[in-house]
């Protein structure tokens, strides 16, 4: 099989799916090839938007996120708009619980909304937080997404939208000289006008960049029936080296492990062990909660842990990958970012920072296998 196509996205995941609906808004013929329609990177995460209780220094990175974070509301109306799906966006804000010998550091950036909760505050905040608690730092711009809800919604859109979906496994990607001219899948070849290699941690299989595997182990438990509240939870917590994501349904989320381990899969004990321990010291009422779910996932990570986004060596293919733990948060920026520089040749000067270029000892297009 032979088609040609004029732009195609190789990864149908949160990025790829998300740049698809986009340019196919704007106008473009796009098809999507997609090798795994369950996403085990979009799993690898628990959809929180949290550019501050992440605590990422003043940078372009820290636009990035924030920009993207305020895309939010719009986008995800739009999405639900399509599709009669919901997305599960709450705004539910974000508490970072400070423990007993851990420092009170102030956020990077104080001209963003923030609040410093003391310890008896605290706990009128949020009810049932551990005895380790001595106060928390209240984030209530930053929110979350349900990220399985929204990918399923993503699919949904690409169908009403009648985005192409091509199952495959992505082989070789074609060159000559300074351009791509196709490329091998299980699906058969496959040529286009313009492509975007969105393959999350899987692009180093594919073409020589900066970016890994980084596995995050994860897990869910419910509120028991007979707890009097669905969810008794009402805010994120983001503690050290843990999170605690509440969903309105009832389930709560659990995360992460981060492994350097190339694509091992499988959940360990030692890994359930470290989340259950860290979680159930911020909030020990877990400890009763039945299990709903173990999970993992790989993330794709870069060496500066910031994504690849924008112009690459060959003229005719745009890199969207790297998101490593911001893929969920940077989705509306990243779809929107490039599709006003494919669609309408826009430059936005923050992709300055994400350029491949930056990582001159990995791979530059001489070097590339032809």
């Amino acid at each position: 099989m032979n088609s040609s196509k004029n732009i195609l996205i190789i990864g149908g995941g949160i990025i790829g799916l998300s740049l698809a609906v986009e340019l196919k808004l704007r106008g473009a013929s796009v098809a999507v090839l997609t090798a795994d329609s369950k996403q085990p990177t979009a799993r690898a995460a628990a959809g929180m938007l949290a550019p501050q209780a992440e605590r990422i220094p003043p940078s372009p990175m820290l636009d990035l996120c924030l920009q993207s974070r305020a895309l939010y509301p719009a986008w995800v109306e739009q999405l639900e708009d399509i599709t009669g799906l919901k997305t599960g966006y709450w705004r539910s804000g974000i508490l970072a619980p400070v423990c007993q010998n851990e420092p009170q550091e102030k956020p990077l950036l104080s001209t963003l909304n923030s609040q410093w909760l003391d310890r008896d505050t605290v706990r009128q905040h949020q009810f049932g937080l551990g005895q380790e608690v001595i106060g928390g730092w209240w984030y209530p711009d930053d929110a979350q997404v349900d990220n399985r809800a929204l990918f399923r919604t993503l699919q949904a859109a690409t169908k009403e939208l009648h985005i192409e979906i091509i199952q495959g496994n992505a082989g070789e990607i074609i060159r000559q000289g300074n351009r791509v001219v196709g490329i091998e899948t299980t699906a058969g070849k496959f040529q286009a006008d313009r492509y975007v290699l969105a393959a999350g941690p899987w692009s180093e299989k594919l073409l020589d960049i900066s970016v890994f595997p980084r596995k995050g182990q994860m897990l869910s438990v419910c509120v028991p029936e007979d707890c009097g509240v669905i969810q008794p939870l009402q805010t994120v917590l983001f503690g050290t080296g843990i999170y605690i994501v509440p969903r309105q349904d009832g389930r709560i989320i659990i995360g992460a492990t981060s492994e350097n381990v190339d694509f091992t899969p499988g959940n360990t004990p030692a890994g359930m062990q470290s989340l259950l321990a860290g979680a159930i010291k911020l909030y020990p009422e877990l400890q009763n909660y039945p299990i709903l779910e173990f999970w993992w996932g790989f993330r794709p990570a870069t060496p500066d842990e910031l994504p690849i986004l924008g112009a690459s060596a060959w003229e005719n293919l745009t890199w969207a990958t790297g998101h490593y733990r911001n893929g969920i948060l940077l989705a509306p920026v990243t779809a929107k970012l490039l599709a006003d520089l494919m669609w309408e040749q826009k430059l936005d000067p923050l992709l300055a920072a994400f350029h491949y270029s930056r990582f001159p000892e990995s791979w530059k297009f001489e070097n590339a296998k032809e």
